[in-house]
């Protein structure tokens, strides 16, 4: 991948690995496919049995015994009836061998030709049907290898037509592939991955995805255990959505910085590298507001990209523009470093989700300059600690976050009564009995600051509205 991307580089790469035969080989769809291939249909039996017509039988035993050259020549002279016979056994045809079986000579023929995609569109034309309705009543079969191959068939007529999916037919399709993702130990994720791959070349598509809320599931999945392939896979999704500007800003939100931040550590595959730091690029270049590419570039350097690209360079990479891009990437970087101010550091922190004790927390001078900024954008950063005392389970975490609590009522006089409005106050007292000793202490110590406080505050309002009578009269002594 050259350094400065283009779409038309995205659809190569999609389409040099799957000529590169990186999905064949390693796709478990495409070995239960080899399976299928082996278990030859009887379709005597079904002409014998009037589940199939006479017409619907010499076309399919035609296609099924025919060597490509004679099945790619029945394809040009005799489209329609093709498509027609295949409607017709997806439609007739319950039992899930001989489903499998047609569904993966249909795969073939869409794989070995992508123009034959027009085959079943021109059929459903004709008949004013529509094109997609078939396939998609598939995807509600019960037998999960069905249900897959048809969805790469889906993908296949989507991308490669003259016709886009749209309306409800693209919602349901991206709907569903969404869906496949989030299910626990899917064996045919890594066929999902490959449609969704597909799909996101289409600009209307990715829009689409959006829409359907896809990024969340993205940035899920990868943030769990899944294999390197499916880490590129999926970081190529992403990657491919950062070309469009609006959506760039939409995947900088979806706090996916440090996540593949991880993935990047701990990767020792160089097209998982590749694709990161690719992404991460973008990440920098493509937003609409300077402002989104500063906070990127500050969530990279509060997650140890930096680091990470200092071990990257004593690597030697088969791919020479992974070197275009470390170079771009530490020069931003290194930039934005100097540029960083402590509450720029901590509010890149704070945005991370992923607090640790670093000198800003520990820090009487930031809290005495920056408390009162915590206050910007309707409570912006305030919200996020007390959403991570919420959400969070990492004792580290709840600890820093009890602790900067703590710290801002001390150091802002309203800093109660706003913590106790946003639901903090209630959150914190909760930790009190939490089974960490470190989150139970800084608990404590911020529900202390909570009271004290308001002491503390009660009593000078006390003082100024209503003076002690003796106070000025009391001598100095000494």
């Amino acid at each position: 991948m050259p350094a400065t991307y283009t779409l038309d580089t995205v659809i190569s790469s999609i389409d040099d690995l799957e000529k590169a035969g990186v999905y064949v080989a390693t796709s478990p769809l495409q070995q239960k496919a080899n399976e299928v291939r082996a278990n030859r249909v009887n379709w005597q039996s079904y002409l014998q049995g009037q589940m199939i017509s006479q017409e619907d039988y010499l076309v399919i035993t035609k296609l099924d015994n025919a060597t490509p050259e004679l099945r790619a020549q029945l394809l040009r002279e005799k489209p329609y009836q093709c498509a027609k016979t295949f409607v017709n056994l997806m439609g007739h045809i319950s039992k899930d061998q001989t489903v499998q079986y047609t569904l993966t000579m249909i795969d073939d023929i869409l794989q070995e030709d992508k123009s034959r995609v027009e085959i079943f569109r021109e059929y459903s034309h004709k008949n004013k049907e529509s094109v997609w309705s078939p396939f998609l009543n598939m995807l509600n079969r019960p037998d999960p290898f069905i249900v897959n191959q048809t969805s790469r068939i889906l993908a296949k007529l989507a991308c490669w037509s003259k016709d886009f999916m749209e309306g409800s037919d693209l919602h349901y399709y991206l709907t569903w592939l969404k869906d496949q993702m989030r299910i626990a130990n899917n064996e045919y994720l890594q066929t999902v991955a490959r449609c969704l791959q597909m799909m996101l070349r289409i600009e209307e598509y990715r829009h689409a995805f959006v829409k359907v809320d896809g990024i969340s599931t993205l940035v899920t999945v990868l943030a769990g255990k899944i294999s390197f392939q499916i880490q590129y896979q999926l970081t190529f999704c992403l990657w491919v959505m950062t070309f469009n500007t609006n959506l760039c800003d939409k995947v900088s939100k979806y706090n996916v910085i440090p996540i593949l931040a991880d993935i990047l550590s701990e990767s020792v595959k160089e097209k998982v590298t590749r694709i990161i730091l690719a992404t991460f690029r973008n990440l920098l270049e493509k937003p609409s507001e300077r402002e989104t590419s500063t906070d990127n570039a500050l969530a990279m350097v509060q997650c140890k990209v930096l680091k990470q690209l200092q071990l990257l360079e004593g690597r030697k990479f088969d791919d020479s523009d992974i070197e275009e891009d470390i170079e771009f990437l530490n020069e931003t970087l290194q930039a934005s470093v100097q540029d960083l101010s402590s509450f720029d550091e901590y509010t890149t922190e704070l945005k991370s989700g992923r607090l640790e004790w670093s000198p800003v927390h520990k820090s009487e001078k930031f809290w005495r300059e920056n408390a009162v900024r915590l206050n910007e954008k309707n409570y912006e950063m305030l919200k996020i600690l007390i959403k991570l005392l919420e959400t969070n389970r990492d004792p580290l975490i709840l600890s820093v976050a009890a602790h900067d609590i703590g710290e801002y009522v001390r150091h802002y006089p309203r800093g109660k009564h706003i913590i106790e409005q946003l639901g903090g106050k209630q959150l914190v007292m909760q930790h009190l009995s939490h089974e960490d000793p470190n989150v139970r202490y800084e608990a404590l110590l911020a529900v202390q600051k909570l009271m004290v406080h308001n002491w503390e505050y009660l009593g000078k309002q006390l003082e100024s509205s209503n003076p002690k009578p003796d106070q000025k009269e009391q001598p100095v002594k000494g």
